[in-house]
């Protein structure tokens, strides 16, 4: 008996922004923003936002594990969407792998932004739960720097 396992699941989180989506889109796609709320300043980073194009971060995790994120840019509608593919690896193990859309809706002079992932989490070394909630830190840390972009202009 294997001692393999795959467990499926989705969420979406649902974020208000008071900036328009091409603000909030180009915070995807410029490096150096992303860098900032992506926590890519504290390991290796890099991004080719285009279709085809790939992201790396890699850097270690406040429990002292090393971590890599590598995604594949699928589809890419300026200030609209963007889906990609993406596996996550805990050390040299393969711990998940994801589908995600994001939605950028303009909403009141600002933007609505759906993020959907779909995963499948491998042999019980990541938990749904704590992807969800560590993907909506990330979405609050880009809140924070839309706010920071907002008061330096």
């Amino acid at each position: 008996m294997s001692d393999r396992s795959v467990a499926h699941a989705s969420f979406v989180i649902d974020r208000g922004y008071d900036a328009p989506p091409e603000r909030v889109f180009a915070a995807w796609a410029d490096p150096e923003a992303k860098a900032r709320w992506f926590g890519g300043a504290q390991g290796r980073f890099e991004l080719d936002f285009q279709v085809g194009g790939r992201e790396l971060s890699q850097g270690t995790g406040p429990d002292g594990n090393a971590y890599t994120y590598s995604a594949l840019y699928q589809d890419i509608v300026p200030a609209e969407r963007i889906i990609y593919t993406y596996d996550m690896l805990l050390g040299e193990t393969r711990i998940s792998m994801s589908v995600v859309t994001v939605e950028f809706r303009p909403e009141r002079g600002g933007t609505r932004l759906v993020f959907t992932e779909q995963g499948a989490f491998l042999d019980g070394h990541d938990d749904p739960a704590l992807r969800e909630q560590g993907t909506g830190g990330l979405l609050d840390a880009l809140g924070e720097e839309l706010q920071s972009e907002r008061a330096g202009s």
